[in-house]
């Protein structure tokens, strides 16, 4: 497979791409896939790094996705625009705490847990 070259793609193209990698969590989630997810958590890494570089850091272009159909897809736009848009990210993030739907819900508690003590600071 050919690597991907994010600095190449644009704002709108890395958005799709953070999406495909969250569905693709998504589903390694549920196969219980762990090395397949890892890889996937580097890769979603880079999207977010390079979308906070840019001019004006354009993680607030993944904000649309707080609404996405795909909880994990919500999820990962929750915590990513965390530093950018706090409020509606919180409150994504409390939805999601409470659907009780697991893996997402517990990992938006320990997000939730983790800025209301201290132990996690949005960057």
């Amino acid at each position: 497979m050919t690597p991907i070259e994010i600095e190449k793609m644009t704002t709108n193209e890395l958005v799709e791409h953070f999406v495909a990698i969250a569905i693709d969590q998504d589903n390694a989630s549920f196969e219980e896939n762990n090395a397949k997810y890892n890889r996937l958590y580097s890769q979603m890494e880079a999207v977010r790094s390079e979308l906070k570089i840019r001019p004006g850091d354009q993680r607030k272009a993944l904000l649309p996705l707080l609404n996405h159909p795909n909880l994990q897809v919500r999820l990962k736009a929750a915590i990513t625009t965390l530093a950018v848009a706090p409020g509606p990210s919180r409150q994504v993030l409390r939805t999601i705490a409470s659907s009780n739907r697991l893996p997402q819900a517990a990992n938006a508690g320990l997000i939730l847990n983790g800025l209301k003590d201290g132990s996690f600071v949005p960057k």
